[in-house]
């Protein structure tokens, strides 16, 4: 059964039990542009303890170099290894799963954070943040009528300028059943503070349902995520714990690794939510908001 943080002593239960932290961002730390309360002072507080901390985003539309940046202006100096985020996971999976040469290009539907961590890896995208497609939909324009025999692989994530051309000019190319469909997440609502907006997951479904085909997800819950995070970090699996606000992604990745996990309700889930579960599914911990691990190991 879930044990709610609401008592010095199950919060400091946390810090000793555990020396990973991984926390997830959007509705955790932030909402938006928005820092949530007692965040600086809660890792900061992790970090005088030696905790090992590392952040982990199903959010794709910033490379974790743009992500670092975010960090500063919140007042947190967090390096870019620490950082894992769905788009450097896509990138990473193109890479040495899919094992595409460099001299093949990669369609992306999705922002710049997709389009950074492929060219940091030495890929050219097409597709993506260009201009041309923002124009409105006709059947005379360029990524429909022409199609570029170089493009061997099609990453979809968050696009917050999505539009029929662009939809439709990635349908085109997840007609050939060769070229890899990669997903970076399948979140299906992307939380700001005050709304509830459509999240990656929305997207990648709507190509995904026109064309047919099933995408490989790379971001949270996917088990290839806390691979890569293996492949950085040494991991105690008994004493890492999985911070983050949703139950379907957050949730579902701590358990299936064998961590801890703890729901905070700053995102879109409930302690309602959380009452609907089986015992078993339920996350170890839940809190309010990240900051209560501060405001009541300071009591």
């Amino acid at each position: 059964m879930s044990v709610k943080v609401d008592s010095k002593s199950i919060a400091q239960e946390i810090l000793d039990n555990h020396d990973t932290f991984l926390f997830d961002c959007d509705g955790v730390l932030w909402l938006g542009t928005s820092l949530l309360p007692k965040v600086v002072e809660t890792i900061n507080l992790l970090r005088s303890l030696n905790k090992q901390v590392i952040f982990v985003t199903n959010n794709s539309t910033k490379s974790r170099a743009e992500y670092t940046q975010k960090f500063l202006k919140f007042g947190l100096k967090v390096d870019k290894t620490e950082i894992f985020g769905s788009a450097f996971a896509a990138a990473i999976y193109v890479s040495k799963i899919v094992n595409l040469p460099k001299d093949k290009k990669v369609w992306v539907l999705g922002q710049n954070g997709i389009e950074e961590e492929l060219r940091e890896l030495g890929y050219t995208t097409i597709g993506g943040t260009d201009k041309e497609l923002d124009q409105p939909f006709s059947t005379d324009l360029k990524f429909i009528k022409e199609t570029d025999k170089d493009v061997a692989c099609v990453v979809v994530g968050l696009d917050l300028n999505i539009n029929y051309y662009r939809m439709a000019a990635t349908l085109k190319y997840l007609q050939n059943p060769d070229i890899p469909f990669i997903a970076t997440n399948i979140d299906s609502t992307f939380p700001q503070k005050g709304l509830v907006l459509p999240g990656a997951g929305s997207i990648i479904e709507s190509v995904a349902f026109g064309s047919g085909r099933t995408p490989i997800s790379c971001g949270k819950p996917e088990k290839g995520m806390m691979d890569a995070i293996r492949s950085s970090f040494k991991i105690d699996d008994d004493r890492t714990i999985m911070i983050g606000d949703r139950l379907n992604t957050d949730m579902v990745f701590g358990r299936t690794n064998n961590l801890d996990t703890l729901l905070v309700l700053t995102g879109i889930e409930t302690e309602a939510n959380i009452a609907k579960l089986d015992k078993n599914v339920q996350p170890t911990y839940f809190a309010n908001k990240l900051g209560d691990l501060f405001e009541l190991t300071s009591i």
